[in-house]
């Protein structure tokens, strides 16, 4: 007998193991009832419909890889948050699926911030739609990204009027490995002073240290914010096949070094200001992208590669050394390169090692812009039509037709652009790139 009680009270320990790590299902109606949860791993939070105006939501748990942690919309539609609401993540393994925040805006908070102590966590299709204080010079981000490998994906950011970049990425000693894809940003109108970036990854002071931030299969439509659209202040990002139509700015190597920018469309149409990449710093590398119809020159080009000051300071102007320039296609754009942009009185360090090859240019108003001499230059192998050739440049040979997309490309190279194939933004949120550009 002494035996068997000690068998069933082992089974019952077990079962009351078992038991008490089943998740659970709460459903709540107030950010109140929300940061009270002691929320374990496969725990899902339910927004029910109803008023959810100036609600502050703490979401904080740890999940693990197999048993996330979920804050979920109860319909279809995403949950409105509205007036003063704000949304932060703290914890591990935690995913935010299916919340909006419109018809309000922040005092001062930013809007949805992951913690310094978060990691592995997602916010997806979501949307933050004209979210801003009637005073535009109250400076408060949309998203701030801390803590390490969290994702931001198919959510929908549009017109942010106010003061203060779109989304920030926020540096550490230790790389962030953060990731920025399939989302829509949309419109935003010319701030007018600086500090109207759409993302901003790093910032000056944290510029020598690395990110490893990947934004990719993005749209960016009309973010004319500021001369910056994406501004990389940090080291080893990825910038790669995201679309940047009609934006008045360019996306810039700000700061820091080891960055990539390629396999991206940037589509003018003529739009003024509009522009394509900002080189600054060193090991930095452009390729595979198209860039058509930009009228920028000088620091808006469609390759624009700066001159850097002597002995700069962290928030100031470093030389170009080692930038490689290759397979990019440039159609119809103003000026194609300028060379040692931004020259003047204190920008007097030329690029130094600086290749430029394998590109193709058709009808460019100014194939060659060259500002200052760099030093160790290399020019070859490169293709244009409708322009005077100089060294480096050759006649173009290869047959280019315009697609159904009304982009030009190799006739045998016509694949079909990302927007087409890949899911942008929010499920029930459709924009004119899931149809073809015109």
């Amino acid at each position: 007998m002494k035996n068997l009680g000690s068998l069933i009270g082992f089974f019952s320990f077990l079962f009351l193991l078992n038991t008490s790590s089943i998740a659970k299902d709460y459903v709540v109606s107030s950010a109140i009832e929300i940061n009270i949860l002691k929320l374990a791993p496969g725990d899902t939070v339910i927004l029910k419909q109803g008023d959810w105006k100036d609600q502050k939501i703490v979401f904080k748990g740890k999940g693990t890889e197999k048993q996330p942690i979920y804050l979920l919309s109860s319909t279809a539609s995403s949950i409105t948050l509205s007036g003063n609401s704000s949304l932060k993540i703290e914890g591990e393994w935690l995913v935010v699926d299916g919340l909006a925040f419109s018809d309000g805006y922040s005092d001062k908070e930013d809007v949805i911030v992951f913690t310094k102590n978060t990691s592995n966590s997602r916010l997806t299709n979501s949307s933050i739609l004209n979210y801003n204080h009637p005073d535009k010079s109250i400076d408060y981000k949309w998203i701030s990204l801390n803590g390490t490998n969290n994702r931001v994906d198919h959510c929908s950011l549009k017109g942010k009027t106010h003061q203060g970049t779109t989304l920030v990425v926020w540096l550490s000693e230790k790389p962030n490995y953060h990731q920025i894809d399939h989302n829509y940003f949309g419109p935003r109108p010319p701030l007018g002073v600086n500090g109207g970036e759409t993302i901003r990854i790093g910032t000056s002071q944290w510029s020598m240290y690395d990110s490893n931030t990947k934004v990719e299969y993005n749209i960016f439509d009309k973010c004319d914010g500021e001369a910056e659209i994406i501004s990389i202040k940090s080291g080893y990002n990825q910038i790669n096949n995201n679309l940047f139509y009609e934006c008045d700015g360019t996306v810039t190597f700000r700061h820091g070094n080891n960055s990539e920018v390629a396999n991206n469309y940037f589509i003018g149409n003529g739009k003024k200001g509009t522009g394509g990449i900002r080189i600054i710093g060193e090991n930095q590398s452009v390729h595979d992208n198209y860039l058509q119809g930009l009228t920028g020159t000088g620091l808006r080009a469609a390759i624009s590669v700066m001159n850097g000051l002597k002995g700069p300071k962290l928030n100031e102007y470093f030389a170009v050394k080692n930038a490689s320039i290759k397979n990019n296609v440039i159609v119809n754009c103003v000026e194609a390169f300028a060379i040692g942009a931004g020259k003047n009185s204190t920008r007097v360090v030329p690029p130094t090692n600086l290749t430029v090859s394998n590109n193709y240019i058709i009808k460019p108003k100014i194939l060659w812009n060259l500002e200052d001499q760099p030093l160790k230059l290399t020019v070859s192998n490169n293709y244009v039509k409708g322009a005077e050739l100089i060294d480096g440049f050759t006649q173009m040979f290869e047959e280019f037709v315009t697609t159904k997309e009304n982009l030009t490309k190799e006739k045998s190279k016509q694949d079909a652009p990302f927007w087409l194939n890949e899911s942008i933004g929010p499920k029930l949120i459709k924009n004119k790139f899931q149809v073809i550009v015109r």
